[in-house]
């Protein structure tokens, strides 16, 4: 018998990896990861298109689920929802209330009482301030013989002081804005009583209906009221008062008329000197805040009697 037959056999078995480089298994992985990524960008645009408070819907319904279902809100009840669940709209006129929406309530309510009690307290402020300058007009017996020309009086702006003219004693020279010395006197004693409020002050002049010649082109009542209301602020300051507190300074000429059945009244020609309260303040800082005028014999005190006619001189 020959060696060969005592040789082992060896059998040689080649081994089949499957999934190789033509295998289908990375196939598998690619299409999870497309889908995750559609899903990631559908996401996206869903937050993308939906409003705010739907979001918070959705986040409440996250949150709590048992919550939302029993008390309705976005993403449960909001058939006009991205998410819609159907129904009504729970979250528009009725239904849930949150809690944010509760406390703003509150707040808006709180504000309201705060303003109110500051708007009574800065009235008894100018309530106080008027008394005050009344009583010095009594007490002072420079002042108690202009006391007719002297109207004080609370209007929606705050306490106004207008001086008026009477017949046979102006407070300016004949067309000019030149003060009369017991004019000076008048302001001064004022702008000493001002100085003692934080409230900021308006100023404003005022002229009867009588025209300069030519006054379309040149100089004429607007001009005069303006420059006479700008010389009694000059005298305000002069008193005591702080230039600062002056907030504006206007002429009206004879556009508001005190008497406006006889605008040639020598009652028309005055100066307005208004104690701003701090809503008309910031009405005027926001150039929205003309100046309220009272008007007509109703608005003077007792005793005093409108002169008839004028004496025809501008001013």
């Amino acid at each position: 018998m020959s060696d060969d037959s005592t040789r082992p056999i060896i059998i040689k078995r080649k081994k089949v990896v499957a999934g190789g480089a033509h295998g289908g298994a990375w196939k598998i992985a690619y299409a999870d990861f497309v889908t995750a990524m559609m899903a990631f960008f559908l996401l996206m645009w869903l937050l993308g298109s939906t409003a705010k408070g739907d979001l918070q819907g959705i986040a409440d319904h996250f949150q709590n689920p048992l919550k939302v279902s029993m008390q309705g809100g976005n993403g449960s009840g909001d058939a006009t929802s991205v998410l819609q669940g159907g129904g009504k709209d729970l979250t528009r006129q009725a239904g849930q209330v949150k809690r944010g929406d509760v406390e703003a309530k509150k707040s808006t309510s709180f504000s309201k009482e705060a303003q109110a009690e500051f708007r009574r307290k800065e009235r008894e402020r100018l309530e106080s301030l008027k008394a005050e300058i009344e009583k010095m007009i009594e007490q002072s017996p420079q002042l108690a013989q202009f006391k007719k020309q002297m109207l004080l009086d609370i209007t929606s702006e705050g306490l106004r002081i207008q001086i008026i003219d009477e017949q046979n004693r102006p407070m300016f020279d004949s067309s000019s804005a030149d003060l009369k010395p017991y004019t000076r006197d008048i302001l001064r004693q004022i702008g000493k009583a001002l100085n003692g409020v934080t409230n900021r002050i308006s100023l404003a002049g005022h002229t009867d209906a009588s025209q300069f010649s030519g006054g379309e082109k040149g100089f004429s009542n607007w001009e005069l009221s303006a420059n006479r209301a700008n010389a009694s602020r000059r005298e305000l300051v002069v008193g005591g008062m702080d230039d600062s507190k002056v907030i504006r300074v206007v002429g009206l000429a004879s556009t508001v008329l005190f008497d406006k059945n006889d605008p040639l009244n020598s009652v028309n020609r005055r100066i307005s000197i208004v104690v701003l309260n701090r809503k008309t303040e910031m009405a005027i800082l926001q150039e929205d805040g003309p100046e309220a005028e009272l008007d007509g014999e109703s608005s003077l005190p007792e005793g005093l009697k409108l002169p008839v006619g004028g004496n025809g001189v501008a001013g």
